[in-house]
């Protein structure tokens, strides 16, 4: 019988949260800088969607999106507080992180990302304009749990995303209750929006690599992330008035609403279209 200690591979998975259930996401929308669109993509298809997302332990689903010219057109309002200029962000990638589990993830992550920096696996340029590690706050489903659930939402082959980020006024807690009983089931009522996600942002650990930066405004901010079963550019109707539903509640400002279309995975689809 071996006297060698047992690999930690065996160990840490003998015991705490493994059920599949949304805990916390990754969301991080990006902007290449200009003239390096191509670059960039090549690097996080062929690289890091796999080795700084998918390979980690805990992340259990991941997808990315992008906003070709004709999408950023329909992005508001004009002053957000997260996009400067609107169309900044042309890529967001969304990662589902188990729950109970965001700490384990977390380490290994920044770890990962510690290694892969001085071995020149980071792409420098591109500018992250919202990204962050954040809470689950729940979903609201269109059709009940009938179709897809939320734990499908990245792998259901979606023909579009909206991503809202709302601030509230004075309480986050009263705004998402709002959100969540009243205006987001109206807005999905017989829409091409199969769910809303709904997700609050946390601060990046004291460790976090130095090319990102926290999100202001973490107490009073929610993220909305709807999915959509047609093109959003083909239902416009269904989501963009999400901007004055919220002003006129009083319980909030809607700083963003952005819609994106599926990547491709392996291709460069759009590339040529995002300015």
């Amino acid at each position: 019988m071996s006297d060698a200690a047992p690999s930690p591979y065996s160990t840490l998975p003998a015991e705490g949260p493994d059920e599949v259930v949304i805990g916390s996401a990754l969301i991080t929308m990006v902007e290449p800088h200009e003239g390096h669109e191509h670059a960039y993509n090549r690097w996080y298809e062929d690289d890091h969607f796999y080795s700084g997302a998918m390979a980690m332990p805990w992340m259990f689903a991941g997808r990315r999106w992008v906003a070709p010219t004709n999408l950023q057109a329909l992005r508001y309002p004009d002053d957000s507080l997260i996009a400067q200029p609107l169309s900044a962000g042309k890529y967001i990638s969304l990662y589902w992180i188990t729950e109970g589990r965001y700490d384990d993830h977390l380490r290994w992550s920044v770890a990962s990302n510690q290694r892969f920096l001085p071995n020149g696996r980071i792409y420098l340029d591109r500018t992250h304009v919202y990204t962050s590690f954040q809470s689950y706050r729940g979903v609201v489903y269109r059709d009940g749990e009938r179709g897809p659930r939320d734990i499908h939402s990245l792998d259901y082959p979606y023909r579009g995303l909206v991503v809202e980020v709302v601030d509230a006024t004075d309480d986050r807690d009263a705004l998402e209750r709002w959100l969540r009983e009243e205006c987001l089931p109206a807005r999905l009522a017989g829409s091409p929006m199969a769910m809303t996600l709904l997700f609050a942002p946390n601060p990046l650990p004291a460790d976090k690599m130095s090319y990102v930066e926290d999100v202001p405004g973490l107490d009073r901010r929610i993220t909305l992330l709807s999915l959509t079963e047609v093109p959003p550019d083909e239902c416009v109707d269904a989501w963009q008035g999400l901007g004055d539903a919220v002003a006129a509640s009083g319980l909030g400002r809607v700083e963003l609403a952005a819609p994106f279309y599926p990547t491709l995975p392996g291709t460069d689809t759009y590339v040529d279209q995002l300015r």
